[in-house]
């Protein structure tokens, strides 16, 4: 009687979740944002919730990612020149409605790269000094806004092109900026 309950017992701590499986605050952002926002895209498209056409929708997505998202399909089978598949791991949950950090703890346990995946830091347009930016960091903003410096060989060059395209990728920081 004593080896069945001890048994029972067993089991039953084996099938709790233990807590060291969850994402801590923080971790897996990349994961985590980009799987929020392409579910909030499939309820906007009303796509069907079943793992093809999540698949579909997921490999269409990760066409259009760049940077750290970019990345983060290339871990999960996402893009073409990926060595491994794992898109069923992300369409079958999400097609049950789960929610991304499960989603993301899940990957986590095939592939610890993909939490440790972070957004860059992105910088406030609005009040930084362009002038004591690096220009690594002069040319990662432009790089966002999809534009290049062709014959920038200075710094200032650089943030000269960035003063005069604030308006059209940031307004916001540009009209902040003329208010000072």
């Amino acid at each position: 009687m004593i080896c069945v309950s001890g048994l029972s017992v067993a089991l039953a701590l084996a099938l709790v979740p233990s807590f060291s499986d969850a994402l801590k605050d923080g971790e897996c952002d990349v994961c985590v944002g980009f799987l929020e926002r392409f579910y909030q895209t499939l309820q906007d498209n009303d796509v069907k919730f079943n793992s093809d056409s999540i698949e579909k929708a997921l490999l269409k997505a990760c066409k259009d990612a760049k940077g750290k998202e970019n990345r983060f399909c290339y871990y999960i089978g996402a893009t073409s020149d990926a060595a491994t598949k794992m898109t069923n791991e992300v369409s079958k949950p999400m097609s049950y409605h789960m929610p991304a950090d499960k989603i993301c703890e899940k990957l986590k346990k095939k592939d610890t790269q993909i939490c440790e995946l972070k957004y860059d830091k992105q910088v406030d347009l609005s009040t930084v000094d362009l002038k004591k930016l690096k220009v690594k960091d002069l040319k990662k903003i432009l790089e966002e806004w999809g534009e290049s410096c062709k014959g920038c060989a200075e710094k200032s060059d650089f943030i000269r092109k960035i003063n005069e395209l604030m308006p059209k990728y940031a307004p916001n920081a540009a009209k902040a900026r003329t208010d000072l």
